[in-house]
């Protein structure tokens, strides 16, 4: 039977959550009539929904731990479908070729706009691996990575319009502009770890977007600058159209890169290293791993992605300006971290996805987007708190060799 306290926990989340939403639901003003309109019926079905949908999931969770417990005692370990797919070559390489095939052939069965959307949301998946190098893999918590996407974009604006370099010039530029920086943040925070790091790297976050706001003869201030070239192909001329398709392909061939490197990087000893650093870094530094090396890499190899994709996020919308690198973009790129699953690529890989074509997708809830958007992560990190697809953890088997083998 249902305990008693547990449908009066669920009555008092569905008034909460009934009161929270009061504003938008409820709340209705016509700006022509002057009027407002105050639908109550709107309250009693989100306070009878969340009611029902708590009810469900403490079900839910109470077979979970009921199933946890059972497991327990029987010793029995089943790894996750998802997992065993991503283990085993024979399955994981045929999904990778089709899944790539259908990024070539996507812009030949999608129009312009659903093409562009889709370059956005591979932006986001390459900032995520970035990220997920620092936060995922090593550990350390930085909520200022915007500043080096920044900083990408800032270099091919501000080198084209002094210099006249073009896209590809820029590129690599633009990626080591962005690890250099990685470099010098990392230093003053070589000691720092946990709430302390996080505070850090936001202060550091925020410094670099008001100096390019305030500093008007370097970088223009909040004007931005305007009019930056597409990336040229041997000097064609491109329409819109044509421009936006190129720039697809660029993505997707950075995408292909990024998660080449990140995978070798992971199984490399230096992965091993940041793993250790993440688990425990007082036994990291026992073990012998040098500390400062290690979180300096980590800390510049993943500005240098975002450095890279903000170069081509400064070809892509030919126009930049502070406002583009606020907070809330470096809590979008570690919401899809965590969300697709810390130190995972492919769960970093469907995190950006979801989060990014998601409330494009829910547009046609009209002012109710945001809200289902809201409700269906909260609904994610209740039910998979490790994420959308959880990191494969290595095992190591040792095989004996029989005394007669050469």
């Amino acid at each position: 039977m249902f305990p008693v306290k547990e449908l009066k926990r669920s009555a008092l989340i569905s008034l909460w959550f009934a009161f929270l939403t009061f504003p938008i639901m409820v709340i209705k003003v016509d700006p022509i009539e002057r009027t407002v309109n105050w639908r109550w019926d709107n309250m009693f079905f989100i306070a009878l929904g969340s009611f029902v949908i708590s009810i469900l999931a403490k079900v839910y969770m109470i077979r979970q731990e009921r199933r946890a417990r059972l497991k327990k005692v029987n010793k029995v370990v089943t790894e996750p479908f998802v997992q065993r797919i991503l283990r085993e070559p024979r399955f994981l390489y045929p999904l990778s070729l089709a899944v790539l095939i259908f990024a070539i052939a996507f812009p030949y069965f999608f129009s312009t706009y659903q093409t562009n959307i889709m370059t956005t949301a591979l932006m986001y998946v390459v900032l995520g691996l970035g990220l997920n190098i620092v936060v995922g893999v090593a550990g350390l918590l930085d909520l200022g990575y915007v500043a080096f996407y920044a900083v990408g974009a800032y270099s091919y604006a501000l080198l084209n319009l002094h210099f006249d370099l073009g896209f590809w010039a820029v590129l690599p530029i633009g990626g080591l502009f962005a690890a250099f920086l990685g470099i010098l943040l990392g230093f003053p925070v070589l000691r720092l770890r946990g709430d302390y790091l996080a505070i850090v790297t936001l202060g550091f976050g925020e410094i670099i977007r008001l100096v390019l706001e305030n500093w008007n003869d370097f970088s223009q201030g909040p004007s931005g600058i305007a009019n930056i070239p597409r990336p040229g192909f041997f000097g064609m001329e491109m329409d819109f159209g044509s421009g936006i398709t190129y720039i697809y392909y660029i993505i997707v061939g950075l995408v292909v890169f990024t998660i080449f490197v990140v995978n070798r990087l992971q199984s490399s000893r230096l992965g091993r290293a940041w793993l250790a650093l993440r688990e425990d870094e007082i036994a990291c530094q026992a073990m012998g791993i040098d500390k400062t090396k290690t979180k300096l890499i980590a800390f510049s190899l993943g500005a240098f992605w975002a450095g890279l994709v903000g170069v081509i996020f400064a070809a892509k919308t030919t126009f930049v300006n502070p406002a583009s690198f606020t907070f809330l973009e470096s809590a979008i790129i570690l919401s899809i971290v965590v969300l697709g699953g810390m130190g995972s690529i492919v769960g970093v890989i469907f995190g950006a996805l979801v989060l990014i074509l998601m409330p494009e997708y829910l547009r046609a809830l009209s002012e109710y987007r945001m809200l289902a958007f809201g409700g269906i992560l909260v609904v994610m990190m209740v039910f998979k708190p490790d994420g959308i697809i959880s990191n494969v953890r290595r095992r190591y088997q040792f095989k004996k060799h029989s005394p007669t083998a050469k």
